[in-house]
């Protein structure tokens, strides 16, 4: 079957990235005991782009969020996921997500593969309000499934309060609505046990 180049990288990346599924995070689920996947983890950001926009400081360009949401893990189907709270782990974590960068998205067409480089650099970054947005999702959303299932994962890492402050305290950046909501999470989190002070 004869097909046209750039159609066939775009199919192939698009077959890559079903890996994505396999890429398990230390948040669980609310329906059911397993860990989330990282196509999940997309998915529900993207969803919640949509939702929460309006919460969002200046006059963000939310087609471009839910870009940034639904490629930003795309890196750890070859790096890997960090857990957030593990140090050692995260100290050579750039460095392994940008030569997954470098891999995965240059599988597509040239200016594919840049655009999307350019809006997982921009997500790193956070210097964009869109930027900013959808890394306070990021950290939103596995706060909610950590609450959600009273503290799981929290309890399994022997993580305090103090680090899931210090870890989302960025939220404000862009959401002070979002953020007010955040602490509110922690605090009741904390008042019923889910979480360590």
């Amino acid at each position: 079957m004869a097909i046209d180049e750039k159609l066939k990288k775009q199919l192939e990346f698009i077959i890559e990235i079903d890996k994505l599924k396999q890429v398990f995070r230390q948040s669980f689920l609310t329906c059911e005991p397993r860990h989330e996947n990282d196509a999940e983890h997309s998915w529900h950001l993207a969803v919640m782009a949509i939702l929460l926009a309006e919460h969002a400081e200046g006059n963000v360009d939310v087609s471009k969020v839910i870009k940034m949401v639904l490629i930003h893990d795309i890196i750890e189907i070859d790096a890997g996921d960090t857990y957030c709270y593990d140090d050692v782990a995260g100290l050579d974590k750039a460095e392994r997500e940008q030569k997954a960068a470098v891999r995965l998205f240059h599988i597509l067409p040239s200016s594919q593969a840049e655009e999307l480089n350019n809006l997982w650099q921009e997500f790193e970054e956070r210097q964009t309000p869109e930027a900013r947005f959808a890394a306070a999702l990021d950290r939103l959303q596995p706060l909610l499934l950590n609450y959600l299932t009273e503290g799981k994962s929290w309890q399994a890492h022997g993580i305090n309060s103090e680090q899931v402050l210090k870890r989302n305290r960025h939220i404000g950046d862009s959401s002070p609505a979002l953020w007010a909501y955040a602490e509110g999470i922690i605090e009741d989190a904390v008042a019923k046990g889910y979480l360590a002070r």
